[in-house]
């Protein structure tokens, strides 16, 4: 082999090497550090007025639906009662609200104890809101006992995933 040849294949391994070792770096760090959590927090906080109306923007449409089928127990709102987002309210409007982790679910939980995508609440042809746990590690909880399939929410009743828990009101 020529000398030209062999150096070439010194600083290719090297280049290997190194991007091996900088992953490697980068694994650790991310095990020992966990993930940037601050950053996600901080776009969802400037966001969440944007998303919270539009989320409640077509409250003629939530009255349809909750007069047409139910009357008095029909709930309206999803609320959060305990977790980081404590406070937080969606309207009902007739769609699959997700539950976890991952940016593209209704209600972003930061939590070490939901999945990326935890659970759903959507609503059946009674007019009833069900809640499925979606395969998740640590489970969902409804009124203290773990859902194993998809189960109707009666008005008040607690949903725990992780430290956070969210009621259906009216």
């Amino acid at each position: 082999m020529s000398e030209l040849t062999l150096t070439v294949m010194r600083l290719g391994f090297l280049a290997v090497l190194w991007l091996f070792v900088i992953v490697a770096v980068q694994v650790i760090r991310s095990d020992l550090f966990g993930t940037r959590v601050t950053q996600r927090g901080a776009r969802r906080e400037t966001g969440r007025p944007q998303q919270a109306a539009a989320r409640q923007a077509p409250p003629p449409q939530r009255q349809q639906s909750g007069g047409r089928r139910g009357g008095r127990n029909t709930p309206t709102k999803l609320v959060v009662t305990e977790g980081t987002l404590t406070g937080t309210t969606v309207a009902l409007q007739g769609q699959t609200i997700t539950l976890g982790r991952a940016h593209d679910s209704t209600i972003v939980l930061d939590d070490d104890y939901a999945s990326s995508r935890h659970a759903r609440i959507y609503p059946d042809r009674d007019g009833q809101w069900i809640v499925e746990d979606l395969g998740s590690t640590n489970g969902t909880y409804l009124d203290r006992t773990r859902l194993t399939t998809p189960t109707a929410i009666s008005l008040g009743a607690p949903i725990r995933i992780g430290k956070t828990v969210i009621e259906l009101r009216k």
